[in-house]
């Protein structure tokens, strides 16, 4: 059975120049091994299937959410010295766009924790949404913010919103 996965990986591997680039790839886009599929197949509405958005090429789902949709990711700041590196990155989020058969999330997150800022004050950045989804086009989408579904959803089921926990008794009796 392992076989085929080194057969595999080699067929992989003779696809790069150099063996640092194939390791460097390998490293952020694993191949699909045999051995990791243990058991009978599911449905895909079954599980959840991580994937690098390099990776997505030829794939298809029936939900896609792609994280991170913010300037400094896509495009990765790394790849935006040229207008071909730029084209690149806008290709890569169309790839990965078009694998949603039935729905696709763009997930834009307000800010990022940092390490970076603790002499600034608080400890995040805030994000930009990506270059690549401009106002212009924002018509095209649903904007949902998670604050305000979740304060919807305890009004409507009669409690008020922004419920307190009291996180310290929770932790108490989980290990009693």
């Amino acid at each position: 059975m392992r076989a085929a996965d080194v057969a595999q990986l080699g067929q992989i591997a003779a696809g790069y120049g150099s063996r640092e680039r194939f390791l460097t790839e390998l490293t952020l886009d694993p191949p699909d091994a045999t051995s990791g599929r243990a058991g009978a197949d599911l449905k895909d509405e079954d599980y959840t299937v991580l994937s690098t958005i390099h990776s997505a090429k030829g794939q298809e789902w029936r939900i896609v959410r792609i994280l991170n949709v913010v300037d400094g990711c896509i495009p990765s700041d790394r790849a935006t010295s040229t207008s071909e590196e730029i084209e690149e990155e806008r290709r890569l989020l169309y790839v990965a766009m078009t694998r949603a058969k039935d729905e696709l999330d763009l997930i834009v997150p307000h800010r990022f924790f940092t390490h970076q800022q603790a002499k600034l004050g608080d400890r995040h950045v805030y994000a930009t949404r990506s270059r690549f989804i401009p106002d212009s086009i924002l018509g095209s989408f649903t904007t949902r913010n998670w604050r305000d579904q979740t304060d919807s959803q305890f009004e409507a089921a009669g409690r008020k919103a922004r419920p307190s926990v009291d996180v310290a008794a929770s932790l108490m009796r989980m290990w009693r």
